[in-house]
């Protein structure tokens, strides 16, 4: 019989009844029946029940291993009588009678327990993920992650698609975070960094002459953390693909992700082809360019509805440049009046003034401003929001980026209220037509506003504008449950356009060959048209596995001041490795003592 295990602690079933086996894992919880103790050991494929009698040989050993150690179990195997088989375990009809006991690792007392539905706080969990890794909840996850990354490997092979390894030293690139940053010991005072995304290089294994790259690529952004966005590093379906146009990307994604999506939830997903929303028209409908199209709600712009009306809060703000966003709350007449004033005290919690409503009834408005709208003004806003008798209409009146922004958040949290939000589906959509440009409200200056490395619409002739702002990328986005999986873009290939493109940017020449001279060099040696997409991986096992928050899925991560607890990292390092990186320590300031 082996060392440790002859069979493991899932393995065993009826037709084992009479085999003497050898069984090894944790002690996952014990039971005092008065002559029987009962010790349920688990390992990675499952548990089994374990039985020993009070007079045994081992008893007085095994009461009092504690929870948590590592033990093997030899004994037969004997079948459960009826009225204690538990068929929810695979091996619920048998257990192991104890005949030989060996402590294999025993555990210290435990900082939270394994079993049970305790909630402990995150940072008891991370400085002990070994041990919350052990929960069965936390090792579903994990083993879906693995599951999940093995159907997207095997179904972009199936598509041609060639798996390569990028660089994680690299030099620093622009992709709209803070680079983690490496010294360097043989070039002192450079520095290295961890890639923000495998950009430049999948773009240069295009120039290279490979048609269809791809990889699950770390990637490594100094960034705060969010429910869906881990600081430090995460990792993303990293591709490219040559000679194509941006629908040619939308055909090779989509069956990966529709595929993986109904592969490992019953819930509906959306039916392909993806529904394409240009950027502006989320903003305006939506309010965000990260939609839930789960929510029906549908925002609309009533600015002209009350221009010019008696109604001075939003007639005089119009009159300065403020629109008018309408959010139709369907069926919400019929709510109390602690409805809307609740929908008010959020607004002001977001920091807004408040939302002005009209509720519809017989024909009429009724609310505090319906009267500021006549006959005609009501009809339109009836029209343009589809909104009838028995729904209501609230009101976001802000500077357009404002507006969108409260009318977004108003969306969603009316949705919620009123239950309209369907709970047990994938909604996705691509964003698209993104802007090339914004301009950076602290400077005034116009920089790149999604990806430096995108082919503007239009190419070079489409840089050829007065208003950059005016200019549209090739660029997208994909979008599940109001949840941003990835950007992605069909490349500027050409060194004309690059230079353009980056000039308006306030890149001259000189600095478009410091920073990105590997890429700018191989334009000028002939490089296909291509592009690609970068869907989030953590983002996808959050969803599929019904977790609010990203690092339920994430084997080891940061907490969210980015630190790693159990591994106490970032970490002070010896001096000497700091002198040999060519990096002088800061002098430490002593505190003056008291009364000094």
């Amino acid at each position: 019989m082996h060392r440790y295990r002859s069979h493991t602690c899932g393995a065993l079933r009826p037709s084992h009844v009479g085999e003497t086996v050898r069984i090894a894992g944790w002690i996952h919880r014990k039971r005092d029946h008065g002559q029987l103790l009962f010790l349920d050991l688990r390992d990675h494929y499952g548990l089994t029940q374990c039985v020993i009698e009070t007079d045994s040989p081992g008893f007085a050993e095994i009461e009092a291993m504690r929870p948590e150690s590592v033990i093997s179990v030899t004994g037969p195997v004997v079948a459960r009588s009826a009225e204690t088989v538990n068929a929810r375990l695979a091996t619920g009809y048998v257990e192991v009678r104890i005949a030989v006991v060996e402590m294999l690792s025993p555990a210290a007392v435990l900082p939270m327990q394994l079993h049970g539905e305790v909630d402990y706080p995150e940072e008891t969990r991370l400085r002990y993920r070994f041990l919350d890794l052990r929960r069965e909840k936390m090792q579903q996850n994990l083993l879906l992650r693995s599951r999940i990354i093995a159907s997207i490997r095997r179904r972009m092979i199936e598509q041609g698609f060639v798996e390569f390894q990028t660089p994680i030293l690299t030099a620093s690139s622009p992709e709209g975070a803070r680079d983690f940053l490496v010294p360097s010991r043989l070039h002192q005072g450079k520095f290295y960094a961890l890639p923000q995304a495998p950009q430049q290089f999948k773009q240069l294994i295009m120039a290279s002459g490979f048609d269809r790259y791809f990889q699950i690529a770390p990637c490594f952004r100094d960034e705060d953390a969010r429910a869906d966005r881990s600081p430090g590093e995460f990792y993303q379906l990293d591709l490219e693909m040559a000679f194509v146009e941006q629908e040619d990307v939308f055909q090779a994604v989509e069956p990966v992700i529709h595929g993986v999506f109904a592969e490992f939830s019953d819930r509906p997903v959306t039916p392909r082809p993806f529904p394409r929303i240009p950027y502006r028209e989320a903003l305006l409908k939506y309010g965000t360019d990260k939609p839930d199209l789960r929510n029906p709600i549908l925002i609309a712009d009533a600015t002209e509805v009350f221009r010019g009306t008696e109604f001075k809060v939003f007639a005089g703000a119009i009159e300065k440049g403020a629109v008018v966003r309408a959010i139709p709350a369907p069926g919400a007449a019929a709510r109390p009046r602690s409805f809307f004033d609740k929908l008010n005290a959020w607004a002001r919690e977001q920091g807004a003034a408040g939302l002005g409503y009209v509720i519809l009834e017989g024909g009429a408005g009724k609310g505090p401003i319906a009267r500021f709208l006549d006959g005609d003004r009501l009809a339109r806003l009836k029209a343009i929001t589809g909104a009838g008798d028995g729904d209501a209409v609230f009101f976001a009146c802000e500077a357009a980026e404002k507006a969108a922004k409260l009318a977004g958040e108003a969306r969603g949290e009316i949705g919620r209220q009123l239950g309209l939000v369907d709970e047990k589906r994938f909604a996705f959509c691509w964003i698209v037509d993104f802007p090339m440009y914004e301009r950076n409200p602290d400077t005034g200056a116009i920089e790149f506003s999604h990806n430096p490395f995108s082919m503007p619409q239009g190419g070079l002739e489409g840089l050829a504008v007065a208003d950059p702002l005016a200019v549209l990328a090739y660029q997208y986005d994909i979008v599940c449950n109001g949840v941003e999986l990835s950007s992605g873009a069909i490349r500027n290939h050409r060194p004309d356009v690059m230079r353009r493109a980056f000039a308006i940017a306030g890149y001259g020449e000189d600095e478009l060959e410091r920073r990105f001279g590997g890429l700018y060099h191989a334009f000028q040696f002939g490089t296909p048209p291509h592009g690609g997409i970068a869907p989030g991986i953590d983002r996808i096992v959050m969803l599929l596995a019904g977790e609010p928050n990203i690092r339920e899925v994430i084997l080891f991560p940061l907490n969210q001041q980015a630190v790693d607890l159990m591994m106490n990292a970032p970490s002070e390092v010896p001096e000497k490795h700091l002198r040999e990186l060519g990096i002088m320590p800061r002098p430490q300031v002593k505190a003056k003592p008291e009364g000094g």
